[in-house]
């Protein structure tokens, strides 16, 4: 006797559950070229969303109170992206002039070779690399870098206001989105409430984490620029601590060409300890307290922390530091609520007499 065919009801669910799977990817691949606009404009949306709040009750308009409200947190965050961008050109070009003078002198030959525990090794390095076509190789660099930072601000530039124009949306309509996803998602109120809820603390302990340790990293670098007597300490260690919140790039930027210029000017004991000072202090930073203090403001442990923040950033790039912990957490307030049904199901059933 053969087996009876699967129920309408059956064929119409997996042709539907295949539709939405479907229809899903198909978004997300329509979504995917603006996913970085989109992620900062709900990462600022859930930062400023108490000063929205503030505006919202003030007016008595709703897109005026997201007027004003992306106004100001235009200035706040452009204005210091300005900044250092401003400094990072300027310094590209000051460094790759001082690489070719200092080049074309001569000068790094001549203290290379005074210092008697150095002219083995000089020696030997020379008869293996071409020292000046490198240092030559090194001020292009830096040139050409100059030039692709600027092909590339026209990009960010894009990208800045398409985070802004989402940013209003995301503002003015963002009750109605959250009543939207409330009626849409297959979970209960309370349910809904404590993703809302994780996904907020997510991204407040991650942008806590990250302006904790800028702030420590160009406090450090500006204390170590002013005990070695480097010009403008203050203003070199807030650009490292401004520098430090751009994944990919960070205070290194500043410091290490810094103690390249100290050792090719002669001085290698304010090199040695710029560079150890660098690496060791300013740098571990970044590695060892930033998982720790988004770890602890998520109530998660160091380690899947540490593996979804820089996991996050080889994953998805500049903008992984948000959405590699957006996305652990997800994973892990969905299976906490996955595990309570379940119980509550076994809870419920009655238990077989034997």
């Amino acid at each position: 006797m053969s087996a009876n065919p699967l129920p309408r009801e059956r064929i119409s669910s997996a042709i539907l559950l295949g539709g939405i799977v479907l229809a899903s990817y198909l978004c997300y691949r329509l979504s995917l070229p603006f996913l970085s606009p989109l992620l900062w404009a709900f990462t600022l949306a859930v930062l400023f969303g108490p000063l929205h709040a503030w505006l919202r009750r003030s007016m008595t308009s709703s897109a005026g109170a997201a007027s004003v409200a992306v106004g100001i947190i235009a200035a706040v965050v452009v204005i210091p992206a300005l900044f250092v961008l401003a400094a990072l050109l300027g310094e590209a070009v000051k460094g790759a002039n001082l690489i070719n003078a200092v080049a074309g002198s001569g000068r790094w030959r001549s203290v290379l070779e005074s210092n008697s525990w150095l002219s083995p090794a000089f020696s030997w390095v020379e008869e293996r690399v071409n020292i000046q076509e490198l240092i030559g190789t090194a001020a292009a660099w830096l040139t050409s870098w100059s030039a692709s930072l600027i092909r590339g601000s026209f990009a960010g530039f894009v990208n800045l206001l398409l985070t802004f124009y989402f940013l209003f949306y995301f503002l003015r309509d963002g009750e109605k989105a959250r009543r939207f996803l409330k009626e849409l998602l297959p979970l209960s109120a309370a349910e809904f409430a404590k993703v809302g809820e994780r996904m907020q603390q997510t991204v407040q302990a991650t942008v806590y984490g990250t302006v904790v340790v800028a702030a420590l990293q160009g406090g450090l670098g500006g204390l170590v620029f002013w005990w070695l007597d480097m010009p403008a300490p203050f203003f070199w260690g807030v650009v490292m601590g401004l520098l430090a919140v751009v994944p990919f790039l960070g205070a290194f930027v500043i410091w290490a060409p810094a103690a390249v210029y100290l050792a090719l000017a002669g001085q290698w004991f304010d090199a040695s300890v710029l560079a150890l000072w660098g690496t060791a202090v300013i740098g571990l930073i970044d590695n060892v307290l930033y998982p720790v203090l988004v770890g602890d403001r998520l109530m998660m442990h160091t380690v899947p922390s540490f593996i979804a923040v820089v996991g996050g950033l080889l994953l998805f790039g500049a903008h992984g530091v948000i959405l590699g912990p957006l996305v652990l957490s997800a994973a892990v307030i969905l299976l906490q609520i996955w595990r309570q049904r379940t119980a509550y199901l076994d809870a419920d059933r009655p238990s077989s007499s034997v």
